[in-house]
């Protein structure tokens, strides 16, 4: 697989160039073709506030066509370490275990599935980032692919190539 990192300052389209390949913006021009599935795990981690963590997973594959089972979403659950707070609502979390919910969700869709991925460390603290890199690794090595803006190190043990976006001003 690979890995493309969108870096450039705030404000020089990163986010907005991810949300335009994920189909949730038109292009201003042209068009966006891309044949594998798409899933976008925002800024917001989009998560219903009131469901559990397990609720949500179930919820959102359901909503994207997945057929997830309680042992696929238990999985995923464990894989983000997850798991011991799987069953509380979403409001109650801190923003770290919300952001792992939500990348959470990344391993209930198909492996050959393009990650659009914006700022995905944001609220994970250092051992969450590790599961994510690792995470990222293995979606990489399964043949997956990753669009990514970031302001950090992300999946440093797969090259890729950086894509710089110019300063707005």
């Amino acid at each position: 697989g690979q890995i493309t990192r969108l870096r450039g300052p705030n404000g020089s389209g990163k986010s907005t160039l991810l949300r335009v390949i994920a189909g949730r913006l038109r292009p201003a021009a042209g068009a966006i073709i891309c044949q594998a599935p798409r899933l976008y795990i925002g800024h917001a981690d989009a998560l219903a506030s009131a469901r559990s963590g397990r609720d949500n997973l179930s919820d959102w594959a359901r909503l994207n066509g997945f057929d997830a089972t309680p042992d696929h979403i238990a999985a995923s659950l464990q894989m983000m370490s997850a798991a011991g707070f799987a069953d509380i609502p979403a409001r109650q979390l801190s923003r770290g275990q919300r952001r792992r919910l939500a990348l959470a969700r990344l391993l209930l869709g198909p492996p050959d599935a393009l990650w659009l991925l914006d700022e995905p460390n944001a609220g994970l603290d250092g051992p969450a980032s590790v599961r994510l890199d690792d995470l990222i690794s293995r979606h990489l090595d399964g043949g997956g692919m990753v669009i990514a803006a970031t302001h950090l190190p992300l999946a440093p043990t797969h090259k890729g190539s950086d894509l710089v976006l110019a300063d707005p001003q």
